[in-house]
């Protein structure tokens, strides 16, 4: 794992709580829902690196909720941020 992984504990639907690494967040100014991009560092079949997208609620208490996506046309902005992203990785 790398050194400068900032990891996070995130309460499940169900109550228990999972360790995993948070990647990076971003908002869509013009609907104003925010995201966030987290692994468990787990690996598919072919080796690649298991990533996961919530959304952010933070209009609920104190804690923001993480929430799931809701429509396809928010998946595909988000595949969309995803495909810039992975331009800039070495």
């Amino acid at each position: 794992m790398d050194d400068d992984a900032k990891m996070m504990s995130i309460v499940l639907e169900d109550g228990s709580i999972d360790e995993v690494e948070f990647l990076i967040s971003f908002k869509f100014t013009d609907n104003n829902k925010e995201y966030m991009i987290y692994t468990k560092n787990e690996t598919d079949d072919n080796g690649n690196v298991t990533i996961y997208v919530a959304s952010i609620d933070r209009e609920q208490g104190d804690e923001p909720k993480l929430g799931g996506v809701e429509s396809e046309e928010e998946w595909t902005r988000i595949k969309g941020v995803l495909k810039e992203l992975s331009k800039n990785v070495d």
